[in-house]
Formats: structure tokens, sequence, C-alpha cells
């Protein structure tokens, strides 16, 4: 707000008049209102994730890598050859007995994402061999592959128990079976029979696995650390963000590097502060899950907020500075001028006022010098969206020792002395929100904060309205942008 300062000790000294009869004029008075904090809604990504390394091992366990075994005896392998002989079909060789032995195994379970579902593929291997075949052959190998694919698709309840619904295909890639007399012999209606008890033995074991992922836990963990304040810039000025949580939502879930992401987000209150650190809000229960589609955003007003005391010893000084050279003031001509006692506070109406305690003395008038007290007071605006600021309705009034002071006063209330003025006090503020943008930048880019690691992504910045208020001039920046915070405590 340098440039505020500068606008400001303009204001004073294009106000300065020779005095030269008391008038006593009551200071301005004081607005005891504060700028506001804005509240806006954020929705602040906080997916859980679940090591799928743990339920893949689950699963190693509880489904056998040998799945099933055969050893019985079959009184038809091969069944008997007809020929047609003189119009009438003629058998020509017997059924073919044979033993039926082997088993089928599983390989190492593989887990991958597809949208919304968990796949885990379980690659089959069938060995079968047929002995004794009608006691001609000691016997034949056949040899099988399949893949079994269970999908999974998990889901939350409001009173968050996780729940995976699985459901089991597969198919045969190359079918167990032999070649005997010119036949092909095959074994998947075994095979399948087999398979059966195990698909659901599978389904059973995915459901259960996925039921004990802490999920319940790990949601009231973060919902409770969510209500906290988080630092946007560390000084000049210090600038707080207050989160505090309305509801959770859940949107889904996938699978990704080796980890199973349910997707959650955290609605809640964003507001800003100026200075002291505020109080974390009071955390409450975790509350019910809500379904819907979390877009993430982010949501909040940065007050730029210029403190009036410490504008007061920054108009002292350059009104000294100018009080070097004297105030060349119409039908009076020069008066050399001393200033004392600045104060600035913000006044009702939107308006800020400014009173500086002058020593004056005409240079071509031999007197005593004048002894008074100037204010002046006016609105800050500025247009939607811009830095340029402008004073208007800028009003003087004075309090001094002097006969002279009341036609002084009133040529600085003249029309075209106030025009004047406001041109000179129109500043740009461009510059000190850029740099304040470029803090905030760097503040949230990334940060640790005890089990949180916390990514913000700052899409853009608004300029607000310009306003006066009792402890400080406000400008509203409104910040836009999204945050993740991904719950990383340490192992």
């Amino acid at each position: 707000m340098r440039r505020l300062h500068q606008a400001m000790i303009f204001l004073l000294t294009l106000t300065l008049t020779g005095c030269d009869r008391k008038i006593a004029v009551d200071p301005p008075p004081r607005a005891v209102d504060a700028a506001p904090t804005p509240q806006q809604m954020s929705l602040i990504a906080v997916p859980i994730d679940a090591d799928a390394g743990l339920l893949r091992r689950a699963l190693e366990r509880a489904i056998p890598r040998i799945l099933w075994t055969i050893d019985r005896r079959e009184k038809q392998c091969v069944p008997p050859q007809r020929l047609k002989v003189f119009g009438r079909r003629v058998k020509v060789t017997p059924a073919i007995p044979c033993t039926i032995v082997g088993r089928v195994t599983r390989g190492e379970l593989r887990l991958r994402g597809e949208g919304n579902e968990i796949i885990v593929d379980m690659p089959l291997n069938a060995r079968i061999a047929a002995r004794d075949i009608g006691g001609i052959l000691k016997g034949e190998t056949a040899t099988g592959a399949a893949m079994a694919h269970t999908r999974i698709r998990i889901d939350l309840d409001p009173d968050w128990r996780l729940r995976g619904k699985a459901r089991i295909s597969y198919g045969w890639t190359r079918p167990p079976g032999i070649d005997f007399l010119g036949q092909r012999i095959t074994f998947t209606d075994e095979a399948n029979e087999k398979l059966a008890p195990v698909v659901r033995d599978i389904e059973r074991e995915t459901n259960r696995e996925i039921a004990k992922i802490p999920v319940r836990n790990e949601a009231a963990d973060i919902w409770r650390q969510s209500f906290t304040t988080l630092s946007l810039n560390r000084d000049n000025p210090p600038v707080w963000m207050r989160v505090t949580p309305r509801r959770i939502l859940y949107g889904g879930h996938g699978l990704d590097d080796g980890r199973i992401h349910l997707k959650l987000a955290i609605e809640g209150v964003t507001e800003s502060f100026v200075g002291d650190r505020p109080n974390a809000p009071a955390a409450t229960p975790l509350p019910p899950l809500e379904r819907g589609a979390p877009k993430p955003h982010l949501d909040v007003f940065i007050p730029v907020v210029a403190d009036y005391d410490e504008l007061e010893p920054v108009i002292l000084r350059a009104l000294v500075k100018r009080s070097r050279r004297p105030f060349d003031l119409p039908k009076i001509g020069p008066v050399t001028a001393k200033f004392s006692d600045v104060t600035a506070y913000g006044s009702p109406g939107g308006r800020i006022a400014v009173g500086v305690s002058v020593e004056a003395q005409p240079q071509r008038i031999r007197q005593a010098p004048t002894h008074g007290r100037l204010w002046a007071t006016a609105i800050p605006v500025n247009a939607p969206g811009s830095p340029e600021v402008h004073f208007t309705d800028l009003k003087i009034t004075g309090d001094t020792d002097g006969i002279s002071g009341d036609l002084l006063i009133k040529i600085g209330q003249s029309p075209g002395f106030s025009a004047q003025i406001a041109a000179v006090l129109t500043q740009n503020f461009a510059r000190d929100i850029a740099e304040l943008e470029d803090k905030i930048r760097h503040a949230v880019d990334q940060r640790r904060k005890g089990d949180f690691l916390i990514r913000t992504r700052i899409d853009g910045f608004e300029i607000g309205q310009i306003a006066a208020y009792g402890n400080g001039l406000y400008l509203p920046v409104r910040m836009t942008g999204s945050a993740r915070v991904a719950y990383r405590p340490p192992r």
C-alpha cells in the first residue's frame, strides 16, 4: 500500500491553508466496523490410498496353488465307433474306458485397474492324463491354459463400511485334451465342474479382504485434521486461510501404481485473515458419507488491508520533507509550514480521515504563526476488477486559531480544488497486488503439515471493490484454483 501512503500525503499538502481566525471543528467521527472476512465454499480433494499389495497378498494366501485334482475311472473315454452297413449303423469298436488323472494349478495373481473396477488376473494351468486307455496305450497327457479374471467394484456405505462386489469370468485359451484314434478328447467339462466352487471361494475371499481396509479410521483422522489454519503468506503482511469442513463426498475409486485410490473430497468454508493467526475451528465428529462427483476447487478471498497506524509515520515523514519549500496560496502568497501529529483512521460511510497539526507563517504578513488542525476525508473507489484507485467526495475541515482560516478552508472545499486533489490521488496498485500474488503462489505450492502433504494450484486472482473500514483500508482479492491433501502419516 506504498502508493496509498503517498496519495494521502498529497491530499494533506494540497489542502494546507494559512489561518487567521479561530475555527473550532470536531474531528471526523471514527468508524468502528471491521473489514469483512468473506466465507467461500471450497472442495478440497482428500483421497484415501490403500495398498493394493495387501489385497493381492491376502488373496495369495487364501487361494491355494493347486485348485483341484482328479483321479477317476471313466467307462467311456472314447465312445463306440459305428459304420453304416446295408443301411444300418453297426458298432465296429466298443467304448474305450480310461483313467483320468490330473490337476489344475494357478499362477501368480496380478492386480490392475480398469475404469472404476479392480481386476485380479489369475492364470490357470491344467495338466490331465488319460491312462490305461482300453489296455492299448499306457497314457496320453493333455495340457491346457485359462485366464480367470476377478472384477471387483468397490463401494462405500454411508456408515463408512467398504464393500466389494466381485464377479469371476474365465476362458480356456488352450482347452486340455488329447488326440486318440483320430479324435480329440477334451476335458473342459471336468475342469469347469471343478472350478465352479473355486470361483465362489475367490469371490468370498475378495469381499472379505476388501472389508478389512480401515477406511473409517483414516477418514476420521483426515476429517479431524482438516479443521485447520494454513499460512498463505508469512509476513509483510501475514495472511492465513482457515478451513472449516462441512461434509465429505465420495466419487468412486481407481487403481494406480499398486494403490487403491478412494476419491474423497471435503467441502468446507474457506476464510482468510491478515495479521495474527486465527484459532483453528473446533473439529466435529466424522459425518455420514455423501455421494457426489467431487471436482476440487479452491475459492478464498485474500484481504489486502492497510492499517491506518502504519500510514501515519509515512505521511508525517513526507510532509516534513515537503515543508522545506513554501506553499504558494492564492491571495496570500508563499507560506512556510511545520507539520506534526498525523492521525489517520476510518470514518463512517466508507471514508478515510486524515488529520495533521499545522503551524503556518505567511512570508508577506508580519504576524504570529497560525496554528491549526486540518482534516481531509474522501471515499476510495475502483472499477470492478481494476487495481486503479480514485478518491471521490473530498471534504476539507479545520480547527485554527487565525482570523482568516475560514476563507482558506472554503478555498480547499471549492469544486475545482477538489477535482485537482482527486486527480493527484489516482493511483494504480497493480504492482502491490502482483507482489502479493507472487508471495502466495510460492507459499501454497506444496507443503507438509502434520500427516498431510498439501498441493495447491492457483488459477487466478480477481480484484474486488476497495473500501475503508474502522480497522483499515480493505481491497479484497479473490483467489481461485484447486487443492489436494494427501494423507501421508509417518511410517
